[in-house]
């Protein structure tokens, strides 16, 4: 949202697209965390909870698949993400950063010619 945001307004823009996005998600779980540990076990709230975690998991293999049918369109990218897949289910403790940095320079130097 903040690169969009960039596109149409320049840094300004970025921090409200950002600000707009993620500031009502933090919001809605940090004012009523209080509340979820003394209503946690009731019964509607934890079929509500796990309602919405259904609701998000699918949200996100959605924009997986869309993104994917976007981005998997030649070999390196489809190697790269066949390791990172590989490595993620291997090591459980591997930092997202990390894992994201390296298959952003691994892509750069792909697509630069270094290994032609």
């Amino acid at each position: 949202m903040a690169f969009i945001g960039y596109l149409v307004a320049g840094f300004p823009g970025a921090c409200v697209a950002a600000a707009a996005t993620f500031l009502p998600c933090y919001l809605l779980t940090i004012l009523p965390a209080p509340y979820f540990k003394r209503y946690g076990k009731h019964p509607g709230l934890k079929a509500f909870v796990n309602g919405i975690t259904v609701a998000a998991i699918g949200a996100i293999a959605g924009a997986v698949v869309v993104l994917a049918r976007r981005q998997l369109i030649d070999v390196p990218a489809i190697l790269i993400a066949v390791v990172t897949a590989l490595l993620l289910f291997r090591f459980k403790k591997l930092s997202e950063l990390g894992v994201i940095g390296l298959a952003a320079v691994l892509g750069l130097l792909l697509r630069s010619g270094i290994f032609d």
